[in-house]
């Protein structure tokens, strides 16, 4: 009985890394982890930290039992973690923000679930704004100021591989492979669906005459690959629902780049919105 619940809450915690790319299986969520280990130990740990955080604290306030088992309030918490480590690495005063941020994700979630529009990753980003609000405001910890190298030519697989990987902050070729075998596992559609979702955004990034260093390292990819995998089912006009959420994700990226906004995953989500709204009114009409 004791090993068959230790077995269910390990499946739930992978759980909460697949679900980060809107996937419901352990082995996926299995492979997402080791990706993240293989490029950053840290990171993996304050991953760790936020779903078991967010996860524990949706079962303390007995929120629907299926849904955290399905990692529903896990995978914010998952993005959270890697986010505050990368940002502000692993140290004593992240890790304190980070459990408080990875409650506030869940709590954010409940809020949010059972509407119109699906909240996606948005209790992450809500979250971690403010998280960065408080870190600011307070002065607690600085953000690094890195400057990315001019790049003279487009590098297609880091390009697409990144941007696979760039979903949870990863910056490797290797973990980006990782990644996209992890959905293979689970569905050869999603698969061939992020990989497009990447290429797509890279492409449209490119005919804008976006930097190349951006493109390179899956900046303006991995909300692509999240537009791609949400929408991909086989639904009637949901390929172009695809399309039509990567491109709209790449002008809000590159609009938020500008205007000095941390874009986090906040592109996925409201072009996913737009999309799924006007798509609404059209079979409406």
């Amino acid at each position: 009985m004791r090993l068959a619940l230790i077995k269910n809450f390990f499946k739930t915690i992978l759980r909460g890394f697949s679900q980060v790319m809107l996937q419901n299986n352990a082995l996926t969520g299995l492979l997402f982890l080791l990706g993240i280990l293989y490029n950053s130990w840290a990171m993996a740990i304050g991953a760790l930290i936020g779903v078991l955080v967010s996860t524990l604290s949706a079962k303390l306030f007995g929120y629907n039992k299926e849904d955290i088992k399905n990692g529903l309030y896990g995978f914010n918490g998952v993005l959270v973690g890697i986010a505050l480590v990368f940002f502000f690495e692993l140290n004593l005063k992240s890790i304190i923000i980070l459990i408080l941020a990875s409650v506030i994700s869940s709590f954010v979630m409940k809020k949010m679930s059972g509407r119109a529009l699906p909240p996606y990753t948005a209790p992450f980003v809500i979250s971690t704004w403010v998280a960065f609000a408080f870190i600011i405001i307070l002065n607690l910890m600085s953000l690094p100021n890195n400057v990315l190298a001019v790049a003279s030519k487009l590098n297609i697989i880091s390009a697409l591989s990144m941007g696979l990987g760039q979903v949870m902050f990863q910056g490797s070729i290797i973990t980006g492979i990782i990644f996209f075998i992890a959905l293979l596992v689970n569905s050869r559609r999603v698969a061939i669906y992020g990989l497009g979702g990447s290429m797509l955004g890279m492409l449209r990034a490119l005919l804008l005459s976006l930097p190349l260093s951006m493109l390179n390292i899956g900046l303006f990819g991995f909300n692509a690959v999240l537009c791609g995998i949400a929408f991909a089912d086989k639904k009637k006009n949901n390929f172009l629902f695809a399309i039509s959420a990567v491109i709209l994700s790449v002008f809000i990226t590159y609009g938020m780049v500008k205007l000095n906004i941390i874009t986090l995953t906040a592109p996925f989500v409201l072009a996913s919105w737009v999309v799924i709204f006007f798509g609404k009114r059209f079979k409406k009409i």
